[in-house]
């Protein structure tokens, strides 16, 4: 189990040498709104720029873990099989291709057309601002993508991506995840939150049973559920489903929660940490999301390193247990 880095979409040298300093091994970056070193103006990438962001965070000494997420325009019409589901299919092929090629073992992306949903922050401890959700308010959002759709038509194209990508993915030796729907409430803005469940996740995995059909497992999200987040860490873990963990902490559960410091939680983080290791869990932890706090940067260093540090301590506690 080792510490990394993540949510930036810059292998600027500053991150890296930010996250060199404060013990991370692996990096995971972030492109859900683009990355500063991946072009994609023709919804693909290409091999050369992959191997060369490799290359920029091996510099620092440092692994190029994992790649999270595309632009959302790369893949939208698979998600809601729209009239180019067919031409991104293909672009993302390649994609994943030129990924796995560049010596990046791991792609973790979402189902989530309508993105991450929020509602008004609330302050927590010491007056930081962690971002909150209420579907109270939520559900009296406008719709995001003109009609409502149903579960099973977004079931339906999952399916039909899964199971093209997914042999793509085994010949080229990468392993895929898909994050949870965050917040994990049945429908947001007409969209079905297909992934907002144990049972959701456990359907996943049959679709096509594979090493390389897994899970970027959100702790943070997963958290938010309506179900035992410890049962879903050893369940998935002992299946070795779990390619990456966001070890985050959140307030309660859906309907209605707020997320907060790593160690202010309603999740046990030692007793998570525990269960990990305990099923023989052998990736990387980032911190995901931080609360903003007293004079920190708007990417959250401050937030970050106690974060980061934290994750540290977990691990060596639990590795050194006897």
């Amino acid at each position: 189990m080792r510490p990394g880095f993540g949510q930036f979409n810059s292998a600027s040298p500053e991150y890296l040498k930010f996250a060199k300093q404060f013990g991370a091994t692996d990096i995971l970056l972030n492109s859900i709104g683009g990355n500063d070193n991946l072009p994609s103006a023709n919804g693909k990438w290409e091999l050369q720029d992959l191997v060369k962001l490799r290359l920029m965070v091996e510099s620092h000494g440092l692994k190029l873990s994992a790649l999270e997420n595309v632009p959302k325009y790369f893949y939208d019409h698979v998600m809601l099989n729209g009239p180019k589901r067919d031409e991104q299919i293909e672009n993302m092929i390649y994609t994943i291709r030129n990924i796995a090629r560049a010596g990046i073992p791991i792609f973790g992306y979402n189902w989530m057309p309508s993105l991450v949903w929020r509602t008004e922050p609330k302050l927590i401890r010491g007056g930081a601002e962690a971002s909150a959700f209420d579907d109270s308010v939520a559900q009296k959002m406008p719709l995001t993508h003109e009609r409502e759709y149903t579960d099973e038509e977004v079931w339906k194209n999952l399916e039909y991506w899964i199971k093209i990508i997914t042999p793509i993915a085994e010949d080229e030796g990468i392993r895929l995840g898909i994050h949870p729907c965050d917040p994990p409430v049945p429908k947001l803005g007409g969209i079905p939150n297909l992934f907002r469940s144990f049972d959701s996740y456990k359907r996943l995995i049959e679709i096509y049973p594979s090493d390389s059909n897994a899970i970027e497992f959100c702790q943070g999200t997963f958290s938010e559920m309506n179900d035992d987040i410890y049962e879903m860490i050893r369940y998935f873990g002992e299946r070795k489903k779990i390619l990456y963990v966001h070890f985050r902490n959140v307030s309660g559960q859906v309907p209605k929660f707020h997320e907060e410091f790593i160690n202010t939680g309603y999740v046990d983080m030692y007793k998570a940490m525990k269960i990990y290791h305990e099923v023989g869990f052998d990736g990387f932890f980032i911190d995901d999301h931080v609360p903003s706090t007293y004079k920190d940067t708007p990417w959250g260093h401050r937030g970050r390193a106690f974060a980061n540090g934290y994750i540290q301590a977990m691990i060596e506690a639990v590795q050194k247990e006897i």
